[in-house]
């Protein structure tokens, strides 16, 4: 073999394996961002006590310190969704009682969940009109211990795609999940169509 020919022969295996190296760095930085992203969203293992000084300053504690702002006489407030990829999402978010983390519905009275509830669709008609939809994650996809429920566009073709739903006629008799799932709620014909049995819900809105 001629010099020229080994140069190029040497030239091509150097570059088929900086590809190589380039695409095992690339997955390995892929599953990293994954796996700590996993780990961020799931709280149930949540600590935050506003009682102890260092839990508010954890990122999962954040919606909690939100809530303290808000004067007591709130029952209900509402956050535009500080993530820069949702500019299209609102929270809704109960006031007082739920910093304690996992499942935290079922610790509510069935007038404190009608009341988010029914605040939480206000606010979706005030800006989507019918076309809109809610959203409450489960636990191991939720990135804060305060209880928020999604406020968004619901997106196209839904109800063919996802967990099938059941037919209630208001806020009241939105299901009570305690299983650690989330819910998604949306109107449908005068009633509400709600869905449960899926961790992550809020990827029915649009973002």
């Amino acid at each position: 073999m001629g010099y020229e020919k080994w140069k190029k022969r040497v030239r091509a295996e150097i570059r088929r394996y900086t590809v190589r190296l380039m695409r095992a760095c690339l997955v390995a930085v892929l599953l990293f961002a994954l796996s700590n992203t996993l780990a961020r969203s799931d709280i149930r293992g949540c600590v935050c006590d506003l009682s102890k000084p260092d839990t508010p300053t954890l990122r999962v504690c954040s919606l909690c310190l939100e809530a303290e702002k808000q004067p007591e006489s709130t029952r209900v407030f509402f956050l535009r969704d500080v993530n820069p990829t949702k500019p299209n999402r609102w929270l809704a978010l109960p006031r007082a009682g739920q910093h304690d983390g996992p499942t935290p519905l079922p610790r509510m009275t069935a007038a404190e969940r009608t009341e988010v509830w029914s605040a939480a669709i206000g606010k979706a008609r005030e800006l989507w009109g019918d076309g809109w939809g809610l959203a409450l994650n489960g636990d191991a996809s939720r990135t804060q211990c305060h209880l928020h429920i999604h406020i968004g566009k619901l997106l196209d073709r839904q109800d063919e795609t996802r967990v099938p739903g059941t037919y209630v006629r208001g806020p009241e008799e939105i299901p009570v999940v305690d299983d650690g799932n989330g819910v998604w709620v949306h109107p449908a014909g005068g009633r509400l169509h709600v869905h449960v049995g899926e961790v992550t819900t809020e990827t029915v809105l649009l973002r």
